[in-house]
């Protein structure tokens, strides 16, 4: 156990004191928040461009919705005739909209034109899309001699209330979170297992090469030794993350408070109208109580916990693999054929949990958050929609024995692999070497 600790200590030093690993625990929250905030702020100024649209309504039943907003100013251009007025448009403005000559509602509605110099912005059409179907619902309306007013007034918006037969409610904002919750540690341990699995193989590879394992593992047991690369660049990825989350945290609340812009809101392109800013601006108090509500219902004790056991069992799991294969190999570029097995189950855990919004306690979500390779993507994924205790229990089970028996295999491996030099091995050497 002593020398254990005394691997593990050197480990994790070698780590940090590594110049790469402190100039990317110092960059990479800076990078990170700072192409976050250049996002927004490109987004703020882009919305605040104010577009101005020429238009011909030849139809002369649409020009009542070409009305000014605060962005986007309409010009009628129609006694210049069509020709002229593509071509001051194109000097001039930002689009140019023209609305063909028919009483046939259907035909107008088919023949509607938007010329512009380069692509238009997808939010413009859509916005102008949607004006002209509504009028034209209102005209279609009229034509049968129904009263539009009328009609409106019995238009009405429905909001079903979500409810467990236990009492428990929930609501499509509780989803949201539960789907954001869940995908925010299931991604993290996605991308621990690459970034550490990977410096594991490495650091193994690494010491092969230089001849330096073969001095090591004559005091030391070769589990002890990889066992112990394990837990020390663990320890090193851990504190690196924590590093992480609180610099990038305090940078973001800098920034928001010295430049006055929200990063973590949206931004103003992302408002279709000014109408809708008026109705977020009138419900936000209740939105607040009500995401706060959602918050307070998630199961983040259970939450937490489990992230812990996933987190430490997964990663145990896989740096285990990369740790063999980096003894098996005398080089980084031989591990390539070793690698699309190790990453094909993280890559269908991370579909198949995004996918579990849709139905976490189907069969194809259950199953994968029970089977050891996935389960601690898919079942962190799945907790915040509610888990039966025997499913969690059962899949850190397996997770447990399955990482004893990859780790006794994998040692193994590791043995035999840290002392052979000179030929790329083959699924059938490892084969070989589990008997051994």
């Amino acid at each position: 156990m002593n020398k254990l600790s005394l691997i593990i200590k050197r480990e994790f030093l070698a780590k940090v004191k590594n110049k790469s690993f402190i100039v990317m625990t110092i960059l990479s929250p800076l990078l990170m928040v700072g192409m976050m905030a250049l996002i927004v702020f490109l987004n703020v100024k882009n919305a605040e461009e104010i577009r101005t649209i020429s238009y011909i309504d030849e139809s002369h039943q649409l020009e009542s919705i070409f009305k000014d907003s605060e962005l986007t100013k309409y010009i009628n251009l129609e006694k210049l005739g069509f020709e002229k007025a593509k071509e001051i448009t194109l000097e001039s403005y930002y689009g140019f909209v023209h609305i063909p000559k028919t009483d046939n509602l259907e035909n107008l509605s088919k023949g509607i034109a938007f010329y512009s110099e380069d692509a238009p912005n997808l939010n413009v059409i859509q916005d102008l899309e949607r004006k002209i179907e509504h009028k034209i619902r209102d005209l279609k309306i009229e034509k049968l001699h129904f009263d539009i007013e009328k009609i409106k007034e019995a238009e009405t918006d429905v909001a079903i209330a979500t409810e467990t037969f236990a009492g428990e409610k929930s609501s499509k904002m509780g989803s949201v979170l539960k789907m954001i919750a869940g995908g925010a540690f299931g991604y993290l341990i996605f991308m621990f297992i690459i970034i550490y699995g990977t410096s594991v193989m490495r650091s193994v590879i690494e010491e092969k090469t230089s001849r330096i394992i073969e001095v090591i593992i004559s005091s030391v047991k070769p589990f002890e030794l990889m066992l112990g690369k394990i837990l020390g660049n663990a320890f090193a990825g851990i504190l690196q993350f924590i590093i992480w989350i609180i610099s990038a945290s305090l940078l973001t609340i800098a920034i928001s408070a010295f430049f006055g812009v929200d990063l973590m809101g949206s931004s103003p392109s992302m408002q279709a109208s000014q109408e809708m800013v008026g109705q977020m601006q009138q419900s936000a108090t209740s939105d607040i109580q009500a995401m706060i509500l959602e918050i307070k219902n998630l199961p983040l004790m259970t939450l937490f916990l489990s992230f812990i056991v996933y987190f430490f069992g997964g990663y145990l799991i896989y740096s285990s693999i990369y740790a063999a294969i980096g003894a098996a190999v005398d080089s980084e570029t031989d591990t390539q054929q070793f690698m699309m097995p190790v990453m094909l189950p993280l890559i269908i855990a991370i579909y198949v949990g995004f996918g579990v919004i849709e139905n976490p306690h189907g069969s194809i979500a259950v199953a994968f958050s029970i089977f050891p390779l996935t389960s601690p993507i898919v079942m962190l994924m799945r907790i915040p929609f509610g888990v039966p205790w025997w499913e969690l229990l059962l899949s850190m089970a397996l997770l447990l024995v399955t990482f004893i028996g990859i780790v006794w295999f994998a040692a193994k491996i590791y043995r035999v692999g840290i002392l052979m030099y000179g030929k790329k091995p083959t699924y059938k050497d490892l084969y070989k070497w589990l008997k051994y």
